[in-house]
């Protein structure tokens, strides 16, 4: 990971807090900027790349951590 990738913590929160976190983090950063989401919210494995999809970022990765998911986004449009 880049150290220009920015971390968002939202483990322990649910649907749809993980996302509207995520947008808001999002419209912070630089195009083509990365934001590396954490979270633990089950619904997250849909609406994580649902949200990529509508909003015009790249889901660059999903992975699974032991009690928690790991989505890299790169902001675009």
């Amino acid at each position: 990971m880049s150290e220009d990738t920015d971390t968002l913590d939202a483990l322990g929160l649910l649907c749809p807090l993980p996302v509207l976190k995520a947008r808001k983090r999002l419209k912070s950063l630089p195009q083509g900027a990365m934001l590396r989401l954490l979270a633990d919210d089950p619904a997250a494995v849909v609406d994580v790349p649902h949200f990529c999809a509508e909003a015009g970022h790249a889901l660059i990765s999903q992975s699974e951590a032991p009690d928690h998911q790991i989505y890299v986004i790169r902001k675009g449009g």
